[in-house]
């Protein structure tokens, strides 16, 4: 992954990944060496279905902690925000001016974004669109679905 692109995240965002990194490393990488074990005591390795798991577990645990330790390779961590213009790492409240409606997101980096906790990506179409302004501006968002204009309200 060398030509892998920097990778913003946010201190929350940065403990999580080392939290399960080290979880990884520490409980479960054990955990599917033991397993390995096991199976192999069972016998005839070419019919034994527990050491086929056990193998493909490992290679999943493995894959993974190699993907993370990749972006901790690559992590910029955000760690002041401004609250005058919006950057990653704020909390944003936006108007939809269409209908009036309101709505507050954290803008995050990719690895972050969960659009069910209103995790957004600084790429999504959205964040796109207000990096860099402060309250009080009105901007056009260019989706997928349409353009649609939004009012910056507040950025904490």
């Amino acid at each position: 992954m060398s030509n892998t692109k920097e990778m913003y995240i946010t201190k929350e965002g940065l403990a999580d990944l080392e939290k399960e990194l080290n979880y990884l490393k520490l409980e479960k990488r054990p955990e599917v060496i033991e397993a390995l074990k096991d199976a192999r005591a069972l016998g005839d390795l070419s019919e034994n279905a527990e050491y086929d798991a056990a193998r493909s577990e490992q290679t999943e645990v493995e894959g993974r902690i190699a993907e993370l330790e990749a972006m901790l390779d690559h992590a910029v961590v955000i760690k002041e925000v401004s609250k005058d213009k919006v950057s990653i790492g704020n909390v944003v409240t936006i108007k939809y001016i269409e209908d009036g409606d309101t709505e507050e997101y954290s803008i995050v980096g990719v690895k972050e974004a969960d659009p069910f906790m209103n995790k957004i990506s600084n790429e999504s179409p959205i964040a796109k669109a207000i990096m860099g302004f402060s309250v009080g501006k009105v901007v056009t968002v260019d989706s997928p679905n349409g353009k649609y204009d939004i009012e910056i309200l507040n950025i904490a």
